[in-house]
């Protein structure tokens, strides 16, 4: 109901949410299944799946609400047009006769009878504005307002199609009233011309009467329409802003209806990364290959067949792919047969799916490639590459084989379809893309050499998971629509990293599984985050391609394993396996997510606590105040801002674990208390010398413990360096640096806990504090502080130089080591360390000398590579070893160490060669800039770059998403000065619609005024205390 939307928004404070964001993005903040609609005689089809409104839609489609402002507004006017006629009525029947007045002094003031008149003429006009607001169904047209009229609509407003006709719809999002239920597709792509032809015959079911069939085309070219009967033509009207195409009807299409839609049409392949796609690769004689593959999500399968492109339209597609004898053709299901044509050309035809449906998990791949194969419970089991790296295959084949049993055990449901390809693609934007059945990888993702480091390892099975988990979160049971992209992307990456810390424990899983909930909280804790669950509208494609955020995938993973270590044993993986079994084949909410866990016998306070969590952006700071055996925890948002502005007082249900002195590094040792109110009082023994908040960093929340906290947990690990769990003592470093920035805490504070690490060992909490030190060095090296960095740099080496000089430069088995091995040693040689840089050095040309055969240790390789860039001879080399190494996951160390050089010169060659593409891809332009952008010379190098590039860039990678996100946020988020922000700021204002309103752009700014307010607070105390 309305009272409790206005409840629930109160709640989570969505009110002051609301008033910061543009209007396009507070018109609606609920989501249900169809809004509420008051009966105008709406056409049924006019009726759209859209956000809910807290209030209804009462005018006609195409009319622009009024929003809450504009009504409070127009009801303000109303109440004083009636205080205007009533103050004139009674002045009137009062007033005395006409009398002289006395002639003024000064000034002369206007007589009564004008005063008379004036007060006329205000009820006048007052009296018919009322009129005219209450005269029942008027329709306003450009004649006035004709007759009465209470049973006809308004006549809705449509935009012009291509060909000057009115297109028969206004809204981004499709009607409900047409359900495809089956698609017929034939392609015919040619390698040569980069052309493609092809039908598509889509199988439709009426839901509502309706006129019109609306659906998605983008860069399609339209050749023949035909509706039932294939020889009666239709008109295809075109909308190309909204990249809808339209059929329009003189009778109605009566429900129940079972229509086909027959339409042939022509297209250039696409040269960005979606859409039906060309790519090209060199093969080991160097002669160029091409191909052809897809990438549809979030909306592009739009580009390569005319289709209802949005995620709750499901349907079973059958694929026909016309190919050259030398090609194969790969499809969602399994190939069914192969014709020869009597041009010579191969058609495959693959069966129809199985299973329904969304369009952007539909695939197809030309191309020359070899697999290698494994029959898995029923389910054959491919991984494909170009045939030069078939060797390079083995390992994502024995993973996905061990994950694909995994889950169908874990989940009590069997992947669905008789195969599962795993296919690397030389030229892909994506790491990968969970198309069922037809996953497709980024090479340096799947690929990896049996000599390859287990660390290298690692992120091909981390990929693998992630993809191999979306079969079940995004395939089997997907989000409705994306603004709840959480349900499919912060799923998957919750059970890749479960699922490898069960199948894989040596991989070393859950340490990296807290370094993403740590990068989670940093995107969160600003202004411009989003909830997991976004309620304000995401009908744009830049809105769309936005929700791909740590927010939607880190954050979401971390409530994930919030919600299930709060929970009793296997109740979390209960209440899972009954979310997939209601909904398989179907679409969800968050809200079914939370009834499917309630169904199984969780408490319903539980379904209450995580929608303080996913409705609301941000996260809590948990405050401890202890006076004797009474701890005081009080709670209230952890939101970074650079300004004074009071912001909302968001409550959240927050599941506080804690330990004690007495009992601290065991599970068992952990006590669980829900602080749902702003402050809240727990009772200790007066015995319990500490405590210690959110045991394990499993909370997604910080604690400031207050002085004397926090000085009584610093003496504790100096005394006893074991007393807490290493991802205990990260979790202090990282709310230490957190609170720092938040200006709870000053920087002495912060390095009187680091003076524990000299003692520290461990690969989570020396990760973290190393993380930390060097985001603060390189925002003092963009400042030019030179005497500070030299301050830095001498702290840095009292506190882990020994550390660093102790590190074997040989194999090492343990992954965990390895991960604190690489980090200890690229920062040494980084800042110039020559224990360091001399080892590195020493390697690379023994590698060198040996062409390339005398191998070094896969986690030393960037190091390695990176020192010996910063040498213009070796530079040039490495640039040779580049162009020639087949391993991916080497060549994509070696481009990060040319990228790391400081010479101004081979910085401006590197980013423009890969803007290019060719010997430097594309694909890898962000990671190159970032890496630039890292570095004292080419920090502002980088900047120009993209200011003087953006229109190109954009072309390549699409506005809104995460290769757009993540140049903007490394090539601004070192800046800390005045000049610097009103660059930022004047720049992407330029911009307009060509990424001026993008989140990140906020983000940005967000970041150098933090940066600016962090240095103006610690500049001066560091220079002391340094």
């Amino acid at each position: 109901s309305e009272s409790e939307l206005c409840l629930l928004q109160e709640e989570i404070g969505e009110t002051d949410e609301r008033a910061s964001l543009p209007r396009n993005m507070i018109e609606n903040t609920m989501f249900e299944e169809e809004p509420d609609v008051v009966d105008l005689a709406l056409e049924p089809d006019e009726v759209v799946y859209e956000p809910r409104s807290s209030r209804l839609l009462v005018r006609g489609l195409g009319e622009n609400d009024l929003d809450d402002e504009e009504e409070d507004y127009e009801s303000s006017a109303r109440l004083l047009g009636m205080s205007f006629m009533n103050r004139s009525s009674t002045h009137n029947s009062s007033s005395s006769p006409y009398n002289r007045q006395a002639p003024p002094r000064l000034c002369s003031c206007p007589s009564a009878r004008m005063l008379v008149v004036g007060v006329f003429i205000l009820v006048l006009v007052a009296s018919m504005a009322m009129a005219l607001y209450f005269l029942p169904g008027c329709t306003f047209t450009k004649a006035g307002c004709g007759k009465a009229n209470s049973s006809i609509p308004m006549e809705p407003s449509y935009p012009n199609s291509t060909n000057g006709e009115l297109f028969p719809w206004n809204e981004l999002r499709l009607p409900a009233s047409v359900r495809p239920v089956n698609y017929d597709l034939s392609l015919t792509p040619n390698l040569t011309s980069m052309t493609f032809t092809g039908r598509t015959v889509i199988n439709m079911t009426i839901l509502h009467d309706t006129k019109r069939i609306v659906l998605h085309s983008s860069e399609l070219i339209i050749t023949k329409a035909t509706f039932q009967d294939k020889s009666v033509e239709v008109k295809v009207l075109e909308y190309k802003p909204w990249q809808q195409i339209a059929v329009s009807f003189l009778e109605d299409l009566k429900v129940g209806q079972v229509c086909v839609l027959t339409l042939d049409y022509a297209a250039n392949l696409s040269h960005t990364y979606d859409g039906f796609y060309n790519s090209s690769y060199n093969d080991k004689t160097g002669a160029k290959r091409v191909l052809a593959a897809t990438q549809f999500e979030p909306q592009a399968a739009r580009k390569a067949f005319p289709c209802f492109d949005e995620p709750a339209f499901k349907a079973t597609f059958l694929v026909r792919i016309t190919r050259e004898p030398g090609y194969i053709t790969l499809s969602n299901m399994p190939q069914a047969k192969t014709t020869t044509l009597p041009s010579g050309l191969l058609e495959d035809e693959f069966e129809q799916t199985a299973v329904n449906m969304s369009t952007y998990l539909v695939a197809f791949i030309v191309a020359n490639f070899t697999s290698i194969t494994r029959n898995v419970s029923n389910t054959l089991v491919s991984v494909y590459s170009v045939p030069e790296k078939k060797e390079h295959t083995h390992y994502a084949l024995d993973t996905a084989s061990t994950l694909l049993h995994f889950y169908n055990t874990f989940f009590h449901i069997d992947y669905p379809l008789r195969k599962l390809d795993l296919v690397a693609i030389p030229d892909f934007l994506a790491g990968a893309m969970e198309n069922w059945g037809l996953i497709t990888f980024r090479e340096t993702s799947l690929l990896v050499g049996n000599q390859s480091s287990p660390l290298d390892k690692q992120l091909i099975a981390n990929v693998v998971a992630h993809e191999l988990a979306h079969q079940w979160f995004g395939n089997l049971v997907t989000m409705r629509w994306w603004n709840d992209l959480w349900l499919n992307e912060g799923f998957a990456t919750y059970w890749q990293y479960t699922s490898l810390m069960t199948e894989f424990p040596q991989l070393d899983l859950d340490n990296v599984f807290l370094g993403v909930r740590f990068k989670a909280m940093a995107k969160d804790s600003l202004n411009s985050s989003h909830p997991v669950s976004v309620s304000s509208q995401v009908t744009t494609p830049e809105q769309v391609s936005e929700m791909f955020d740590s927010v939607t995938y880190e954050k979401g993973a971390s409530l994930l394993l919030m919600l299930k270590t709060t929970l009793p044993d296997g109740q979390f993986r209960k209440g899972i396996i009954k979310y997939l079994d209601n909904y398989r084949g179907s679409n969800t909410v968050t809200e079914d997510l939370w009834n499917s866990l309630t169904q199984v016998g969780v408490q319903e306070s539980v379904s209450d606590m995580m929608r303080t969590w996913t409705l609301q952006n941000g996260f809590p700071l948990v405050t401890v105040s202890r006076k004797g055996g009474h701890v005081t925890l009080t709670q209230e948002p952890f939101l970074l801002s650079a300004d004074n502005a009071t912001h909302t007082s968001n409550l959240w249900h927050i599941p506080v674990t804690y330990v004690n002195d007495n009992c601290s590094s065991a599970p068992s040792c952990r006590q669980i208390f829900t602080l749902r109110n702003k402050t809240a009082t727990l009772n200790v023994s007066d015995s319990v010398k500490w405590l210690k908040l959110n045991y394990m960093n499993t909370g997604f929340y910080i604690v400031h413990y207050g002085d004397e906290g926090w000085a009584t947990l610093i003496d504790a690990l100096k005394t006893d360096i074991n007393t807490l769990t290493p991802h205990d003592r990260a979790s202090l470093i990282h709310n230490i640096f957190a609170l720092s920035r938040l200006g709870r805490v000053s920087f002495r504070q912060v390095l009187n806990l680091l003076d524990y690490t000299t003692n520290e060992t461990e690969t989570a909490p020396l990760t973290e504090a190393l993380s930390q030190l060097s985001s603060v060095y390189r925002l003092l090296d963009k400042r030019q502080e030179q005497r500070l960095l030299a301050r830095m740099k001498v702290y840095i080496w009292g506190h882990f130089g020994q550390l660093m000089d102790s590190q074997d430069w040989g194999e090492e088995e343990s992954v965990s080591r390895q991960e604190l091995r690489s980090v200890l040693l690229e920062m040494a040689c980084s800042l110039g360390r020559q224990n360091c840089t001399d080892q590195a050095t020493a390697l690379y040309d023994q590698w060198t000398n040996s062409n390339q055969t005398k191998q070094i240790p896969g986690d030393l390789q960037q190091v390695v590579f990176s020192t010996a860039a910063q040498a213009d001879l070796r530079w040039l080399s490495l640039m040779e070893a580049y162009s020639s190494t087949t391993y991916d996951s080497e060549k994509r160390k070696i481009l990060q160490a040319l990228a790391s050089t400081q010479d101004p010169r081979s910085i401006v060659w590197i980013l423009s060669t890969g803007l290019e593409g060719g010997i430097i891809q594309t694909q890898e332009l962000p990671l190159v800039i970032s890496t630039v952008s890292d570095g004292f010379a080419g920090h502002l190098l980088v900047w120009d770059f993209v200011k003087e590039n953006w229109d190109r860039i954009i072309e390549k990678f699409p506005v809104g998403s995460y290769p757009i996100q993540s140049i903007i946020k490394s090539t601004t988020s070192q800046f800390s000065t005045q000049t610097h922000l009103e660059e930022v700021q004047g720049f992407f204002s330029s911009l307009k619609e060509r990424g001026s309103q993008m989140r990140s752009v906020q983000e940005s700014l967000e970041t150098i005024r933090l940066n600016q307010l962090w240095m103006d607070r610690n500049l001066p105390t560091l220079r002391i205390w340094l």
